[in-house]
């Protein structure tokens, strides 16, 4: 029997085609033709083929007790062919059929999340021995205490403290947070973080599973565990609907002593119209939301979208565009227009995020003289005179500082900017660059739509310091802001508000944001987000546009509300055809066009949801965007 089961599993789309063509053959033999034989021919065995898998899970659901809507689609087929009613057991079947793929289809969920992360896991260490040489050894056999040497460009192996050397590391994968972090001797790093520059060595804390990474890795995977056993609707339903209905089958049979009828009463009590409505609805919702950008994993996710009351949104790379950006230029001696291209063609020479920011600012070639690096300062360029962009460190070192230069630097750091500082050697250019993750243009009107749609709590987390996320959050309708948060506290503070009641959506698009999204009770993924978050999460947004988080919320509502209307048809068909059919009024034949109809209306009805639109004041966006003044 399970063979069998496992057959038809695996080729459910190819019997689902080939019962259709079977039954449009029927359909062509008996109208076209006007063949009988071959019509009633077709139809049982297509009966016969749907029945199969149909009646093994009926059995199967019985032996574990439970009365589902296999029972009883199984015993009205049975009857049906008794009565010799083919063409009734074939259509019951085949819409039991595509209902059941639709509805799988649309619940099919990714889950290779764990294995890419696993993947992306570090597992070679460059292990210091006794005698000062280094030799390579799996991470996996690496003990706390050892000292490992991470050189530029590698992938720190173990969690542990510097003590040796510095440099700057991407810490994204950790804290998502696009800026590098400078990091000195006795501060901590992380397994999985990337030394961008500089050569460290490392005193292993943890190891392996024990590690930040790992127990990522650890909470995405029991996190996905905990939710993937999600019922079906239809299931849950049929605990009430299919005993009811059998039992009033056999007390019409007992008191009427009318096989026929009781039979009769079977097949049209299997809701058709129900059996196809919800999935119906389900595609068309989901269908609308691809389109418009919005990719749903399953009707479930719809569900517990319409049931959300709290979001939970990562900073960086979430509500920012996630890479830093010029936000603010203070020209304090010299011509503006001057000073920033100088600037950008010196820094065009250099790879660092905060570099790269600068040189973006204008299209000029890259500086033609030569440019020197000073480590952890930042770089000296030499051309007619020396130029010198960096830290205040680098500036008061070469060129001096006053009360001006430091207040501006106060000021903008103050308002959560990383400072290039830009300087000439004759002191008559002085600049100051405030540079910082930029909030995403369309952040504001998004977070306003949520409310308006009935989210009562907006929150930002974030790996950044909380000067910095509250800085991001004034200009947002946020309601709390929490900061230096690792992977483990995002997810810690998602049970905690969970523990309070509240139904709780995480949106983010990092690795570091994926504990949080598995352990939320919706997970909403930035489309440009890594691959991890996309798979973990239940909704992904392809658009990177904030502003379809509204527009799925309303959405999911719409079709959650057209699931509910197919069920109501559905079920007022069945109630009206048992009235008609106690009162002489309906027979098979009529009951089963009358039923029929009502799947016809319940597939029209889910299709409206496709030409379903919400529109959008994009001049609300682009009001908010505040680009930098770069006029002489």
């Amino acid at each position: 029997m399970v063979k069998i089961q496992q057959f038809f599993y695996q080729n459910k789309k190819t019997i689902l085609i080939v019962n259709t063509v079977m039954l449009l053959l029927a359909e062509a033999a008996k109208w076209l033709l006007e063949l009988m034989l071959p019509y009633q021919v077709l139809m049982f065995i297509v009966g016969v083929i749907g029945l199969i898998p149909i009646l093994l899970t009926a059995i199967s659901s019985l032996k574990v007790k439970l009365i589902s809507i296999d029972v009883l689609v199984s015993l009205a087929v049975i009857g049906a062919f008794i009565i010799g009613e083919f063409n009734e057991a074939a259509i019951v079947t085949w819409l039991f059929m595509l209902g059941d793929y639709l509805e799988e289809l649309t619940l099919k969920k990714t889950r290779s999340a764990v294995a890419d992360l696993t993947k992306m896991a570090p597992k070679i260490a460059l292990v210091i021995q006794p005698d000062g040489s280094t030799e390579e050894e799996d991470v996996d056999f690496i003990d706390p205490g050892e000292k490992i040497l991470v050189k530029a460009g590698d992938q720190v192996p173990v969690d542990g403290k510097i003590v040796a050397g510095n440099g700057y590391l991407n810490e994204a994968s950790v804290n998502g947070e696009s800026k590098l972090a400078n990091k000195t001797l006795g501060q901590q790093v992380y397994a999985g973080t990337i030394l961008e520059d500089g050569t460290l060595t490392v005193e292993a804390t943890a190891v392996g599973e024990d590690t930040t990474f790992g127990k990522i890795i650890e909470m995405v995977e029991e996190a996905q565990d905990s939710k993937s056993h999600v019922e079906k609707l239809i299931n849950r339903f049929s605990k009430y609907y299919t005993p009811l209905v059998l039992v009033i089958a056999l007390v019409v049979g007992l008191i009427t002593r009318d096989i026929k009828l009781a039979i009769t009463v079977m097949v049209l009590g299997c809701p058709g119209a129900l059996v196809i409505g919800v999935p119906v609805s389900t595609v068309a919702g989901i269908g609308n939301g691809a389109k418009n950008g919005i990719m749903f994993k399953g009707s479930q996710v719809m569900d517990q979208m319409c049931q959300v009351d709290e979001m939970i949104f990562d900073k960086t790379g979430t509500l920012t565009v996630g890479h830093p950006e010029v936000s603010q230029i203070e020209i304090l001696k010299g011509q503006r227009k001057e000073i920033i291209d100088l600037a950008a063609q010196i820094e065009a020479n250099s790879n660092h995020p905060l570099a790269q920011a600068i040189a973006k600012l204008t299209n000029s070639a890259q500086f033609s003289g030569k440019v020197q690096t000073v480590k952890g300062k930042g770089v000296i360029a030499y051309g007619n005179q020396a130029y010198y962009l960096g830290n205040l460190a680098l500036i008061k070192e070469e060129v001096g500082e006053n009360i001006q230069l430091k207040e501006t630097v106060a000021h903008l750091s103050k308002l959560g900017n990383s400072i290039v500082i830009f300087a000439s050697q004759d002191q008559t250019q002085l600049a100051v660059f405030g540079i910082k993750d930029q909030l995403r243009p369309e952040a504001k009107t998004a977070l306003e739509q949520l409310k308006a749609n009935g989210i009562k709590k907006l929150v930002i987390l974030s790996g950044d310091n909380k000067q910095t996320a509250q800085q991001i959050a004034s200009e947002l309708p946020i309601d709390e802001v929490h900061g230096e948060m690792l992977p483990a506290d995002k997810a810690e503070l998602v049970k905690q508000e969970q523990a309070q009641g509240h139904r709780v959506a995480f949106i983010g698009d990092g690795i570091n944001d994926s504990p949080a999204l598995a352990n939320a009770d919706l997970a909403l993924a930035i489309g440009s987000g890594t691959d991890v978050a996309v798979d973990v999460s239940d909704i992904v947004l392809v658009k990177n546009d904030l502003r379809q988080i509204a527009y799925a919320l309303v959405l999911s509502k719409k079709t959650v509300s057209n699931m509910n209307q197919n069920i109501f048809i559905a079920l007022l068909t069945v109630v009206l055809l048992f009235i008609g059919l106690f009162a002489g009024y309906v027979e098979m034949a009529s009951g089963m066009l009358i039923h029929e109809l009502s799947i016809l209306i319940v597939i029209i009805n889910g299709m409206r949801l496709i030409k379903f639109h919400q529109k959008v004041d994009h001049r609300q966006v682009f009001a908010q965007r505040k680009p930098v003044e770069l006029k002489a």
